[in-house]
């Protein structure tokens, strides 16, 4: 790989990183459209690297949201299996897609991860009068120091849209969060950070089971995948020391105009338009 590619790839994949890390979604919406419409790289072998991306995404952010008591290890344990049984299927069918479906199933996607990001819905409840039963939990906001208490709700959809997720990781080479988040956040009453957290919790299991896939039929270049793994690391573990000085709130109108810009590219490109990029 040419130097300087590999330090555009490298640069790309801290920012993807810190973006997975803020918002619990792997990255791989960032470096993705980076790989294949900036460097030209096939979206199957984008979506391997990504894959390994994401791996390296949880494993930097996980263990510090896992310190501040954000990650509700119940829930995530309770998810993600079916999560991985998702990816498992999705990777399966993004071999046999081409390249032109896979593109816009991404851009659609984004858009829809658009619409997510401008919504909120908090649903914690005072903590006096949470019963902390079951896979209700509790944190400690960094910004307020206030105590929040939630208790998780609607869990059979929440299983569903787990799944779901864990199809567009192995499709798309997402980490799930895209679809995981929302659910978690507007479904399942938990608050955003915490859907975050526990999001970044369960990705890398999600995206192993589907880099699986994608190594057993030779779509993971060893280098490329490296480059992208140390800097998603990096990114992550950046993410994840800012994110509780930052409002996510006020993050969300900027990075939902990113993912339309980056989603109408792609639709783009899924219908042969040169993006002249």
């Amino acid at each position: 790989m040419d130097p300087l590619i590999a330090l555009g790839i490298f640069i790309a994949a801290i920012v993807a990183g810190l973006v997975g890390a803020l918002f619990g979604i792997g990255g791989g919406i960032v470096i993705i459209p980076v790989l294949t419409i900036a460097f030209g790289l096939d979206i199957k072998e984008a979506i391997g690297a990504s894959l390994i991306g994401v791996i390296a995404s949880s494993t930097g952010a996980a263990s510090r949201y896992l310190s501040s008591g954000l990650v509700n290890i119940r829930l995530g344990m309770v998810m993600e299996p079916f999560t991985a049984a998702g990816s498992i299927v999705g990777a399966i069918i993004a071999v046999y897609l081409d390249q032109a479906a896979l593109a816009a199933a991404f851009g659609a996607i984004l858009v829809y991860s658009a619409y997510s990001m401008l919504r909120k819905t908090e649903a914690a409840i005072p903590a006096q009068d949470c019963c902390y039963s079951g896979l209700s939990g509790r944190y400690v906001d960094q910004r307020t120091g206030e105590e929040v208490c939630y208790e998780v709700r609607h869990l059979r959809r929440g299983l569903g849209a787990s799944f779901l997720a864990g199809n567009m990781a192995g499709l798309l080479g997402l980490g799930g969060g895209l679809v995981k988040v929302p659910a978690m956040n507007l479904w399942m009453g938990v608050p955003l950070r915490a859907a975050t957290a526990t999001s970044n919790f369960m990705i890398g299991v999600t995206a192993l089971a589907g880099a699986a896939v994608f190594y057993a039929n030779g779509l993971i270049s060893p280098v490329l995948a490296a480059t992208v793994a140390v800097g998603v690391f990096a990114g992550a573990t950046l993410g994840t020391r800012v994110s509780g000085r930052i409002a996510v709130a006020s993050l969300r109108k900027y990075f939902a105009a990113l993912l339309l810009i980056v989603s109408l590219l792609m639709f783009l490109r899924a219908a042969g338009i040169s993006v002249g990029v």
